[in-house]
């Protein structure tokens, strides 16, 4: 345990904060940080919170877009889960079991270590904490092949409200089902995580493919989503879009950035067949086997050491702002030229990240985990403005950016609602009175989130913690009104 007092208190706090635009919050700093050890410590400070009236935020990897795993309005403690990073790879039955405070990272360097041909279909950034990642669901580059990480949880054990130690068996289908995308923080604390692993090929293709509007980048982003969703689902290509470049030579470049679960031999013909205007060759293709590519996907040379994977610092820290969209129609060329203008406004780092769905996204129910975004929506886009000045007013101006953005985009994103990812949370969606909220006024985030799961999760949420005990700014709310 640590109190303001200790030495380590400040580095502690500060070690998993991903975003610096929160370091200097007006909002209370814990008045502990406890990094527990064993599961005991962790019943032990659940059942003490409650007898204090203590609110306790429980942080994996500190990857929260809005910080709400370490800020709080009210008294609160830090339940810190960086010691709980135990990974046991079963390769018998092709599982795993992985405690919340393991990263991405360290993961994915076990089980490599463990084999050449299995994997796990998360996310990209290795610095993410497992716990929050797999609360939310879980994209990444096998996305279409596997689905999200989320859905390929078999088991899990858990502390609730009560101090009480669950796992599938005893906390219920309900809870479990609510856990593998509900959100982080809502229903209790998730120690490990039981994991189905993957089989890959022993050679993967990536390649990065950059083109400028000079180089036809419009037409190549409009021909992109007639053909990203209907793909064979080994073939995952997403696009970065960023504005580059000062002055006269400011332009928007695209990024087609690309994973082929086979060789290079097989993709340029299936490329050449769907995707020709992309102008394929041999020289952007990269061989490997799945480790390097995780290595490719999080910004490493494919050769450098995978010990890289274990650093659970990011490698590109900066202040941010984070929105998101989900869209099931193609964007007309006259609605991206008008994206590129609103891009090349901005004169900090700015990207739109659009990650394909399709494959075995339209073959899950959207009812079978919360996370309903599936059959129907061609991609997914994740926004980000990035600055390294301080200051409210600096803040203020790109935060007014992104969501200047935002509005112009309504046209040509999914509506009724207007969709979001949880694991890119967005507090101008809406949040909740910490206490018990109206149904109609958590629906306005809840909605966005979760669509029609949303209800299921509340009714989850009354049944195992009804007194609200673990809660934050967009948790799932216990409502004295549903229906």
């Amino acid at each position: 345990m640590y109190t303001k007092d200790s030495p380590l208190y400040q580095p502690l706090l500060e070690s998993s904060q991903q975003n610096p635009r929160w370091s200097n919050s007006t909002a209370l700093k814990p008045l502990l940080i406890i990094t527990p050890f064993h599961e005991s410590e962790i019943q032990a400070a659940v059942v003490c919170s409650q007898k204090n009236g203590l609110q306790v935020r429980i942080r994996s990897g500190g990857h929260d877009y809005e910080g709400l795993s370490y800020l709080s309005k009210t008294p609160f403690i830090i339940i810190d889960l960086i010691n709980l990073r135990s990974i046991d790879v079963n390769l018998e039955d092709e599982t795993a079991w992985v405690q919340s405070g393991a990263t991405l990272g360290e993961l994915y360097y076990a089980i490599a270590k463990e084999s050449e041909i299995h994997g796990f279909p998360a996310g990209i950034c290795p610095s993410v904490g497992l716990g929050g990642h797999l609360s939310g669901g879980g994209l990444g580059t096998l996305v279409r092949k596997f689905g999200l990480a989320a859905d390929n949880v078999l088991d899990a054990y858990l502390v609730d409200s009560n101090g009480k130690l669950l796992d599938r068996k005893s906390m219920g289908e309900d809870l479990f089902w609510a856990i593998r995308g509900g959100g982080g923080g809502s229903f209790g604390i998730v120690l490990s995580w039981k994991i189905k692993l993957v089989k890959i090929p022993p050679i993967v293709t990536g390649f990065t493919v950059t083109k400028t509007l000079s180089q036809g980048a419009t037409w190549l982003v409009y021909r992109w989503q007639s053909i990203v969703d209907q793909l064979p689902d080994d073939l995952f290509i997403r696009i970065i879009i960023q504005n580059v470049g000062n002055g006269d030579q400011k332009t928007i470049q695209t990024s087609f950035n690309s994973l082929f679960l086979g060789r290079m031999d097989e993709l340029i013909p299936l490329m050449n067949e769907r995707f020709p205007e992309l102008g394929l060759k041999a020289q952007d293709c990269i061989e490997m086997d799945w480790i390097q590519s995780v290595m490719y996907f999080a910004g490493y040379q494919k050769d450098q050491p995978i010990e890289l994977l274990l650093d659970r610092k990011t490698l590109y820290k900066s202040s941010f702002k984070g929105k998101s969209d989900f869209v099931k129609q193609p964007i007309p060329e006259s609605g991206l030229k008008g994206i590129w203008e609103r891009l090349l406004e901005e004169d900090q780092f700015v990207c739109m990240i659009m990650d394909p769905f399709g494959g075995k996204m339209n073959e899950i129910p959207d009812s079978e985990t919360p996370f309903p975004h599936r059959k129907g929506n061609m991609y997914n886009i994740q926004y980000l403005v990035k600055w390294n000045e301080d200051g409210t007013n600096v803040s203020n101006k790109h935060v007014r950016w992104i969501r200047m953005l935002y509005r112009y985009m309504r046209p040509y994103v999914s509506n009724s609602p207007r969709a979001a990812y949880i694991n890119y949370r967005d507090l101008d969606l809406g949040t909740n009175r910490l206490g018990k909220t109206s149904f109609e006024e958590a629906s306005v985030w809840g909605t966005k989130y979760f669509k029609g799961n949303f209800k299921r999760l509340v009714q989850v949420k009354n049944k195992v913690d009804p007194d609200n005990f673990f809660r934050n700014e967009q948790s799932i709310p216990p409502l004295l009104d549903l229906i």
